[in-house]
């Protein structure tokens, strides 16, 4: 079976058809811009042009920056406050005529780690997945079953969002070297692992491919592995979860 999924993030809009038995991509993917504000209806003109660009009719999933319940947004740390309360999924759907469904970005990209990529293995215990890019964003499976909208990344870390102490986008703006981010990234890793207590912890987003250059820094008693999937874990993650709403 073949489903189209879409990334929303803070700098680009991507997508492609996936085979979602084997979560390879039927075709390479197409990347926009994300708009300056990526408002509504900004927004749903980009993810309109991608899936023309594919000339697509059929299912899409997206993976979508912020907490969501029946295709509904509920959050907006990252994205345009008027996103909250729009029905993502009916406004994509009239825009483009195809049936969408909406997941958060980081469950997504989870559902790929552990269909396809570093968590396929862990299907028992608690798995924490952490996606580090713009914000942090965090998906949690139990089991193998999916605890959906976690948003650890606003978690309180001494008195600050977790994302705002050590995302990619922080220490790029801080112009902190790798060690220094880790020691940050370690206070905030250290919070996940007393609250949840996972057994494995897999490192996503933008910041996971530079693991060989933080990963001697961080100290944790969960097993920790880099993502796989990197850029198209997002992507993978939504076409599968298409597939399951079919």
């Amino acid at each position: 079976m073949v489903c189209f999924g879409i990334d929303f993030g803070g700098s680009g809009i991507k997508g492609s058809p996936v085979n979602v038995q084997t979560g390879d991509l039927v075709e390479p993917r197409k990347r926009e811009q994300t708009p300056t504000l990526a408002r509504p209806g900004e927004t749903a003109e980009v993810i309109s042009q991608i899936l023309n660009h594919f000339e697509w009719k059929g299912p899409v999933g997206v993976g979508f920056p912020a907490e969501v319940h029946d295709g509904i947004i509920y959050s907006a740390a990252n994205i345009h406050e008027s996103w909250i309360g729009v029905d993502a999924a009916a406004l994509f759907k009239n825009r483009s005529g195809n049936l969408f469904y909406i997941i958060n970005d980081a469950d997504a990209a989870g559902i790929a780690e552990m269909s396809f990529g570093a968590g396929k293995c862990w299907q028992k215990g608690v798995v924490l997945i952490l996606t580090i890019g713009t914000g942090i964003g965090s998906a949690i499976f139990v089991d193998g079953h999916l605890f959906p909208n976690t948003e650890l990344g606003h978690l309180q870390v001494r008195g600050k969002d977790a994302e705002k102490r050590a995302s990619d986008a922080i220490r790029q703006k801080k112009e902190f070297s790798w060690k220094q981010w880790a020691e940050r990234f370690q206070e905030v890793i250290s919070t996940y692992e007393h609250l949840f207590s996972p057994d494995m912890i897999i490192l996503g987003g933008g910041a996971s491919k530079n693991w060989l250059k933080f990963s001697m820094y961080l100290k944790t008693r969960a097993q920790i592995q880099p993502a796989q999937l990197l850029n198209q874990a997002g992507i993978i993650g939504a076409a599968v979860y298409a597939s399951w709403q079919e």
